[in-house]
């Protein structure tokens, strides 16, 4: 761009691109107040061993992420209302039950409750934003990236309320904390069956049928499953990894509302500046690169500084120090292959590959999740378990798809 030209504005969002975005800032809302707290209550209200909640977070995220590929394929065949309805009914019933689950059963029973009322109304909510941000961008609205991070951010703005609300509430018990979490879903659904269309134009239904084999033969979009699922899984160790090291330092977990604070809060102020920058500078291969090793730099930070044994105020800086890294990361990572999904998936399907994305991840997530509580539980140096993550994460970039060859012009 020349000096004195001024940046071309993108154009202001659609209504039903404002709902959807509104819709993921209150799902966030309502996930985050209880999630963030549920290792610690599994560990110490159920009495469960370190692999077990290891094991029932990574089956959480499975029961969510892996079942995404079903919401996904009915959010094509159905539309998204009757999808994202059910999903809230869903999510309801499973926060009030893990309310009162007193027993292992009952946990798991009511987390993949949980876990599945996301695969419903998530990948209908996200395939649909990317669609609409395809079709501005083709409209010359601007970069479907852009639309993108602002859905990024608007989650993140309710990861950063969400654990800020459920703290508040844990001072009464954990039980309260759930059921606000499903107030916050009752108000979504009521909200969402005034609102939310009947029918999106220009989208209409497909057939199960097909669609599953020509995405299994799709290796460019398999390899991008990978990668993504490698993320999500050191993602996943904002619930695992992390309060057991912000345990360690503190002997509570206090602080960890303020670290899960601390991430929303670079995610709403940095998103979307880093994501117009890189847009104009970047491919989506290389953004993702950046992010992984990111993410890779923050498990070292960590292993690093266990030695030497640091705790209170000065013990909580490597968690810190690895928060930042990993939202950088995650900053660079989640628009990206959003937005790379629309040009590997097949016409029609958007919903299915967008499910796919998160379901491939949540398998890779539910084995390195018991994994990871194996390494926890282990007796070997506190500093291995968070090596053996840099050094998973630091091997994603090599999963990353390559640039389409491209033809020669006939």
């Amino acid at each position: 761009m020349s000096p004195g030209t001024t940046r071309p504005r993108s154009a202001p969002l659609s209504p039903l691109l404002r709902l959807l975005v509104l819709t993921q800032l209150a799902f966030n809302i309502g996930f985050f107040a209880v999630l963030p707290f549920l290792a610690d209550h599994l560990g110490t209200a159920i009495g469960m061993a370190g692999w077990l909640v290891g094991f029932v977070l990574g089956l959480r995220t499975f029961s969510q992420q892996g079942l995404f590929v079903v919401g996904g394929a009915l959010a094509d065949r159905y539309g998204i209302r009757p999808v994202v309805l059910a999903g809230c009914l869903l999510r309801i019933a499973g926060f009030g039950w893990l309310g009162f689950a007193e027993r292992t059963w009952a946990v798991i029973g009511a987390v993949l409750l949980i876990g599945f009322a996301a695969a419903l109304f998530s990948p209908a909510v996200e395939s649909e934003v990317a669609r609409q941000a395809v079709l501005r961008e083709a409209a010359g609205g601007g970069p479907r990236t852009r639309v993108l991070a602002l859905f990024t951010v608007a989650g993140q703005a309710g990861a950063f309320v969400g654990p800020l609300l459920g703290a508040l509430l844990l001072a009464v018990d954990f039980r309260t904390v759930c059921l606000a979490g499903a107030g916050v879903f009752v108000l979504v659904l009521a909200g969402h069956a005034r609102l939310l269309p009947q029918r999106v134009p220009d989208r209409p239904p497909v057939r199960f049928a097909g669609g599953t084999a020509l995405l299994l033969r799709n290796r460019r979009f398999l390899a991008l499953c990978c990668a993504y699922g490698t993320y999500l899984l050191a993602y996943n160790q904002l619930y695992l990894a992390l309060p057991a090291e912000v345990e360690r330092a503190t002997g509570s977990q206090q602080a960890l509302a303020w670290l899960f604070a601390l991430s929303s809060l670079l995610v709403v102020t940095a998103q979307l500046p880093l994501t117009r920058w890189v847009g104009e500078r970047l491919a989506p291969r290389t953004s993702m690169a950046a992010g992984l090793l990111l993410i890779a730099a923050g498990f070292a930070v960590v292993a690093l500084a266990l030695p030497a044994g640091r705790s209170g105020a000065a013990g909580l800086l490597p968690g810190a120090g690895f928060v930042v890294l990993l939202t950088l990361g995650q900053m660079l990572v989640a628009p990206a292959a959003r937005g790379w999904v629309p040009d590997l998936a097949e016409e029609g399907r958007l919903g299915l590959y967008t499910g796919a994305l998160s379901s491939v991840s949540g398998l890779i997530v539910l084995v390195g999740s018991a994994a990871t509580g194996l390494l926890l539980d282990s007796g070997l140096p506190a500093a291995v378990p968070w090596l053996v993550l840099a050094a998973v994460a630091a091997g994603a970039v090599g999963l990353l798809p390559r640039p389409a060859p491209r033809t020669a012009p006939a």
